[in-house]
């Protein structure tokens, strides 16, 4: 997407709306998504697979995604829920894409134009190893288990309870359970924890500064 961001131009409006065409949407969404380097984490899921593409009208066999829409754009495997859960940017990214209408399964009627009142937040610096160590996680799991269907399993268990933690507003003893679960499902992510961990450092360092 050439120019600035949608994030900074929200910011530069000065003004609490702002009119973006359909395409900046889905090239923001997809920008945000590689600066956290979840497009590593769908080649191995692919490799296992587990693309979320499958059977899909608009994908062309060898070529890739001929249609890309605010859908599929928006919707988040329970991989990429994982990844911006655990940088702080999963609630960020639902509150963006709930301003943008017409979406559909694989498909959209969004408007050329919408009005925008909420912004979609990169990282100030491209952060992509994080994704790209989460792949090798996984892709360590997948040659190290022989249980069949490995990844899709602990892909569709993370989607599940990281929906269930954030659905649970009231019973905080279930939501630390349930945190606590999404805990062990990831707790073979050595690679992905021990760069988190320098992220969140980082931050503090900045923050204390």
């Amino acid at each position: 997407m050439q120019g600035s961001t949608l994030d900074e131009q929200v910011d530069q409006a000065g003004r609490p709306s702002l009119r973006v065409s359909r395409s900046s949407l889905i090239d923001n969404g997809m920008l945000t998504l590689q600066a956290w380097g979840a497009d590593h984490i769908c080649k191995v899921c692919i490799a296992n697979s587990g693309s979320c593409c499958r059977d899909c009208q608009h994908l062309s066999d060898g070529v890739g995604c001929q249609l890309r829409n605010t859908s599929c754009t928006a919707w988040l495997c329970g991989f990429h829920k994982y990844l911006l859960y655990e940088v702080g940017q999963l609630e960020n990214w639902q509150a963006f894409w709930r301003q943008v209408p017409g979406q559909d399964y694989r498909e959209d009627s969004t408007p050329d134009q919408i009005i925008i009142d909420k912004a979609l937040h990169k990282p100030g610096q491209m952060m992509d190893h994080l994704g790209e160590a989460l792949a090798a996680d996984l892709l360590d799991m997948a040659h190290s288990h022989t249980e069949i269907g490995l990844i899709l399993t602990l892909r569709e268990k993370l989607d599940r309870y990281i929906d269930q933690f954030q659905l649970e507003e009231h019973d905080q003893k279930r939501k630390t359970r349930i945190k606590r679960k999404i805990k062990v499902l990831s707790g073979d992510f050595q690679r992905f924890h021990y760069l988190l961990n320098k992220y969140y450092q980082e931050l503090t360092d900045v923050t204390a500064q």
